[in-house]
């Protein structure tokens, strides 16, 4: 740079030494004209002369001033010249400075001084920035290089004690100690991992240059110790916890550590032990903890290997130990292999003749459990506590249970009470006699659930020898039981079919008659004894009857189930000649090892019952004429929906009465601009509710057109008192409890305003998508009044309402209706749930919804009650 600079100025002062030559040049211009002047006019070189020779030449006055622009032309751009040369040869200086002090600032990096600061205002240079970076890297390898190197002094530390060291305590005492010191921390602690106990166990401790003796053990997943073992990754953590170990020292006192560390040894991937170490400064180096976290792989190993050789010499030892006793027992077991040998063939011979006996017992077991499995009883062996010790094979087949199944008590706990009773009656007996056998029968419970009956027999042998118990044979007589009660009852069949009023015949499936009882000559004037053996071709018959008995037996033959008619037949009982008779005949097919064999023909006179239900058909035909009279009555008087909607034209009645009249029902009355609407549920629904009914409307009706404007509580309060005095019901004999539940409104459009009262009943108001409910009191309208405690009047709510709000009010019967598939009631949950979620519905089509909702709940189960819903949207 300095040489490129000498050059430039080099050429500046020769071009600064062409000024003298310029100005010689610009004064020659002017000279040379004059001389041509002179020469060409012959003027006089004198002062005169000249200044004759510029009056007749003008132009030689602007040649005189050409060597003074000229003079001036070059001096200005010298100038300028120098000023550049000056300004070049600042910044060469500095550039020199600059170039200087970046040389010694890599001078001093090179000899190691990474402190060394460089001229801030040098730092955008691109060398200065580029000797920054290069300073950086230097002093990040360097502490890199430094951290590495007193890593692998540590290690080598380290290392040298595992090598010296072939006992683990002493090792561990050791390791810990060097490793205090030269991590400069004020407390460490080993802990190997027993793996017999499953625990870590402290075997080291030093803290403050001192050994400690402390005995310490973590389950894995236990404490900071258990939990480091457990996830086998160091834990390092600067917040200590409250229940860790303080350190105590003469100097500093009793102080909890700031910072602990712990590290798992892991050799193979398992888990050899933690060490600990606890510091009281606020941090631990990175190169502390990645020191000791590479150090714990290297004392793992040792560790793993010690373990190993002391197991290994261990071993050796009790394999030396197991040799001399084996020298030891040498020579007697040489002696014993002689004695061996010597019995060995008479061993062989006594086997042979064994397995040959052996052989036959078997071959004699198995024809005793054949024949046991196979017997049609099960023997049973108890001892004098009833307390079962053999059960035959024969149980499985006869009872289901396998022999194991039926002990341990097993066996009683299958009996009836009865049963058991019997069975602890028979072995007193047994036991208070031995020479007598004693028999019981009892039902018994099989595997499959069913229930048979057994006949059991015991004897006593507990004096012999082969048996030492009682004995019991049981066998199944269930199907002896059931004969013998199938005798029973065709005995008693046939006593009771002699003496039964009604017409009894059992015919074969070919028309054979095999029974008729004397009734049957009453209605066919036919001796039953004639009948017998006869078929009903043989038989003379009215028609209608023949005719039944032939389809009859014919249907069954092809369909054998009972079958029930009702047919008409003349009677042929002496006085009523001719006279028709209604029977009812059930003809019951009987089987015979599951093949229809016979057809008992069972005939009722029923001609008394039809009459009575004749008159009880006539007599309800009135009562319905005149609930359909009443209904007519009650449906003229009470508003429908279209007259209803002629004052309210966003509204709905959902109206459904159980019965043909109803114990609910809407009331409506119009009183100059207030309207007044309910929702009425009298007690009782059917003819007793329609009569409350009329009572409810004409009372209401009689209170609200009366003079005076009177609130929706005073209204119901009024209704009250009315329905008390109408039903007698504040006389002291008064019995009749009977009443009403009411939801009340009374609704004045000009202000805006709804009044609410109930009995029983609430009121929801549905309003910008929430619902709120106005409760009803509860107490009901009328009943007998309570002599001892006073009454309140009906709580009155008014509402401001707004365009868009929603009302609805109804009576007890559509929450109380049972259905769903769990069979439960509607509930007022499920009302206010679906008009919450059917908030945009209109009212017409909540009137929809609602009727089919209820009808799809309750679906085929009966309707409990009157039901009555009432929606309004102002």
């Amino acid at each position: 740079m300095t040489k490129i600079f000498k050059t430039y100025k080099k050429l500046i002062t020769e071009e600064a030494n062409l000024l003298p030559v310029s100005i010689i040049i610009g004064f020659l211009l002017p000279v040379i004209s004059w001389i041509i002047e002179i020469i060409i006019h012959k003027t006089p070189v004198t002062p005169t002369g000249i200044i004759q020779l510029h009056k007749e030449n003008p132009s030689l006055i602007f040649l005189d001033l050409v060597p003074f622009i000229f003079i001036s032309i070059v001096y200005f751009f010298q100038n300028r010249q120098n000023t550049s040369i000056t300004r070049f040869d600042n910044q060469i200086k500095e550039r020199d400075t600059r170039q200087q002090e970046m040389a010694e600032f890599a001078n001093q990096i090179g000899e190691g001084n990474f402190n060394i600061k460089l001229d801030t205002a040098i730092h955008n240079d691109t060398l200065a920035q580029s000797l920054l970076v290069m300073r950086e890297n230097l002093l990040s390898n360097h502490k890199k290089e430094t951290e590495q190197s007193w890593i692998a002094e540590g290690k080598e530390v380290i290392s040298d004690i595992l090598r010296t060291h072939s006992k683990i305590i002493e090792l561990s005492d050791k390791v810990i100690q060097s490793l205090v010191k030269y991590v400069n921390v004020v407390q460490g602690a080993l802990y190997l991992y027993n793996e017999e106990k499953e625990v870590l166990q402290n075997v080291a401790t030093y803290a403050y240059n001192r050994k400690k003796y402390i005995n310490q053990e973590f389950k894995i997943g236990h404490g900071l110790i258990g939990e480091c073992a457990y996830e086998m990754d160091y834990i390092y953590r600067t917040e200590i916890p409250d229940d860790y170990t303080t350190l105590t020292s003469g100097i500093l006192g009793e102080q909890k550590p700031q910072s602990i560390l712990l590290v798992p040894l892991i050799a193979d991937e398992k888990l050899q032990g933690v060490i600990e170490f606890a510091t009281v400064q606020d941090h631990i180096p990175e190169k502390t903890i990645r020191f000791l976290i590479e150090l714990a792989e290297i004392i793992a190993r040792t560790v793993f290997n010690l373990k190993v050789n002391q197991r290994t010499e261990q071993l050796l030892r009790e394999s030396q130990k197991m040799t001399r006793e084996l020298q030891e027992n040498e020579e007697q077991l040489r002696q014993n292999a002689e004695e061996m040998r010597a019995t060995q063939e008479e061993l062989q011979k006594s086997n042979e003749q064994l397995e040959t006996n052996i052989l036959k017992v078997e071959n004699a077991q198995k024809r005793l459990y054949s024949l046991l499995e196979n017997a049609s009883e099960i023997i049973s062996i108890y001892d004098e506590n009833m307390i079962l010790t053999y059960e035959s094979p024969s149980v499985i087949k006869i009872l289901g249970y396998t022999p194991e199944e039926m002990m341990g008590g097993k066996d009683m706990d299958r009996l009836t009470r009865k049963g058991e009773s019997a069975m602890r009656t028979m072995f007193k007996q047994l036991l208070s006699n031995p020479s007598e056998a004693v028999t019981i029968q009892y039902t018994y419970m099989k595997k499959n659930g069913q229930k048979i009956f057994l006949e059991t027999t015991g004897r006593n042998l507990l004096t012999d020898s082969a048996i030492k118990g009682i004995i019991l044979n049981s066998t199944d007589i269930t199907e002896r039981k059931r004969a013998e009660k199938e005798e029973r009852m065709r005995s008693k069949m046939q006593a009771l079919s002699e003496n039964s009023l009604d017409m009894i015949m059992r015919l074969s499936t070919v028309g054979q008659f095999f029974y008729a009882n004397p009734v049957v000559e009453r209605y066919t004037g036919i001796e039953a004894k004639e009948l017998i053996n006869k078929t009903l071709n043989e038989v003379n018959f009215a028609e209608v009857l023949f005719n039944y008995f032939r389809d009859t037996i014919s249907q069954i033959k092809s369909n054998p189930e009972k079958t029930n008619s009702e047919i008409t037949i003349p009677a042929q009982i002496e006085g009523i000649e001719g006279e028709e008779r209604f029977m009812s005949f059930d003809a019951i097919p009987e089987f015979n090892e599951n093949e229809l064999e016979t057809i008992l023909f069972v005939g009722h006179d029923i001609t008394e019952a039809k009459r009575i239900e004749q008159e009880i058909q006539d007599k309800n035909r009135k009562i319905e004429d005149s609930i359909n009279y009443a209904q007519r009555i009650q449906t003229s008087i009470l508003p429908d929906n279209r007259f209803i909607r002629e004052f309210i034209p966003k509204s709905f009645i959902f109206y459904r009465p159980r019965d043909v009249v109803s114990g609910d029902f809407p009331w409506f009355f119009k009183k100059d601009d207030q309207i007044y609407i309910a929702a009425v549920d009298c007690t009782g629904h059917g003819v007793p509710g329609a009569l409350l009914s009329f009572i409810g409307y004409f009372l209401l009706n009689n209170i609200v057109d009366h003079p005076g404007d009177h609130t929706a509580s005073n209204i119901i309060d009024g209704l009250h008192y009315s329905v008390r005095k109408t039903l007698k019901q504040e006389d002291n004999e008064a019995e009749a409890r009977d009443g009403m539940d009411i939801a009340f409104c009374k609704i004045d459009y000009n202000k805006g305003e709804l009044q609410f009262a109930g009995a029983h009943r609430p009121l929801y108001l549905l309003r910008d998508g929430e619902l709120e409910e106005f409760k009803g009191d509860r107490k009901a309208i009328g009943g007998i009044p309570h002599r001892k405690k006073p009454e309140k009047d009906f709580t009155n709510y008014v509402i401001n309402f707004r365009r868009g709000d929603k009302i609805f009010f109804f009576s007890d019967g559509l929450t109380d209706q049972l259905g769903g598939s769990e069979l439960k009631k509607y509930s007022p949950k499920r009302i206010r749930e679906q008009i919450v979620e059917n908030k945009d519905l209109t009212m017409d089509e909540f009137n929809t919804f609602f009727a089919k909702d209820f009808t799809e709940w309750m679906g085929k189960n009966k309707q409990i009650d009157d039901v009555l819903l009432i929606g309004i949207e102002f």
